[in-house]
């Protein structure tokens, strides 16, 4: 998002800072996860939201680094407790590292992001990203809950999505109006924008599991399935399959009993039901209600950008 480049290398350039520790391990354990995170959208979106809401200053610089390091926590303790070896074609820090060091740097990066919001000092801004990571610690528990369970009804499964990534999109961009000094009405605004954005992003993500399209975004195809995750495209298959096709995926998702050709045969049923298509035209229908919520906000170039990144959410799944 070039809108929001020059303030980006500055939350680089804090959250480099804000990972030294007196510990060697801490930088080089969260500089690896770090280095391997994408897009720094969530960033981006704390920066964007207090552009568009005329927000000058620097106060953004701070919170949009404590966001990326929430954001980090929650994927290091993500990676442990689905015992996972790789994110974006890389080796997880659990497997070069350890299970302990990782949730302990985990905990550091989360304690490193309450010591930023406590020094820019709304209790506000405070607030907001103090429930946010309170609600994806929940979403955790909750897809603890839904492991391996393909039965799981679909409002279930939203539920995970909401708390689990949703929260901290719809905490980055509220706090874009909080930054401003705009009012509930905006902040509302912004805070539905990011959570039906995450809704969305994360549909899409779920889907590309089982897509060829993840090679072109340094992933692998089928981690959901061999870990046994309950994710929409699974659920819709499942609903619609018959006796055999359900007993299929029980095997393979709920008891993670999976031998060579389940993952072909398991994409091959996603297209036969249409899992995958509707799945994406669900995450449109949440990017609809996402560009809805800048509907009370002026045209310009903050907004366009902001658009811009709901397009992109969806349409990387092609």
């Amino acid at each position: 998002m070039q809108l929001v480049g020059d303030d980006l290398i500055k939350v680089n350039h804090t959250i480099l800072d804000r990972m030294h520790s007196r510990a060697p391990l801490i930088p080089q354990l969260a500089g690896h996860i770090i280095a391997s995170g994408g897009k720094r959208l969530r960033p981006m979106l704390t920066l964007a939201t207090t552009r568009l809401c005329g927000y000058v200053g620097e106060r953004q610089i701070g919170l949009a680094a404590a966001v990326e390091f929430i954001h980090t926590a929650s994927l290091l303790h993500d990676d442990v407790v689905d015992e996972s070896n790789l994110r974006r074609g890389d080796a997880t820090a659990n497997v070069l590292w350890g299970n302990q060091p990782s949730v302990l740097v985990g905990d550091f990066l989360f304690s490193r992001a309450f010591q930023i919001m406590v020094q820019d000092g709304s209790l506000e801004v405070l607030r907001v990203l103090a429930n946010a990571s309170a609600v994806i610690s929940e979403g955790e528990v909750m897809q603890l809950e839904t492991l391996n369970n393909v039965g799981i009804p679909e409002e279930k499964y939203l539920d995970v999505v909401a708390a689990k990534t949703a929260a901290l999109f719809a905490a980055a961009c509220r706090i874009g109006a909080v930054i401003a000094g705009r009012g509930a009405v905006e902040e509302d605004a912004l805070e539905a924008f990011g959570r039906n954005l995450g809704i969305a992003f994360q549909l899409v993500d779920d889907t590309l599991d089982y897509s060829a399209q993840q090679a072109t975004l340094g992933k692998t195809v089928g981690d959901d399935f061999r870990e046994g995750k309950v994710t929409l495209p699974v659920l819709l298959a499942y609903r619609r399959g018959d006796e055999d096709e359900r007993a299929f995926w029980s095997r393979c998702i709920g008891k993670c009993e999976q031998k060579d050709g389940d993952l072909d045969h398991a994409m091959a049923l996603l297209q036969r039901h249409d899992a995958l298509h509707d799945s994406i035209e669900r995450a449109r229908h949440y990017g609809a209600m996402a560009r809805d919520g800048l509907g009370i906000f002026p045209d310009g170039e903050a907004k366009r950008a902001l658009v811009d990144v709901v397009d992109f959410c969806i349409e990387r799944a092609y």
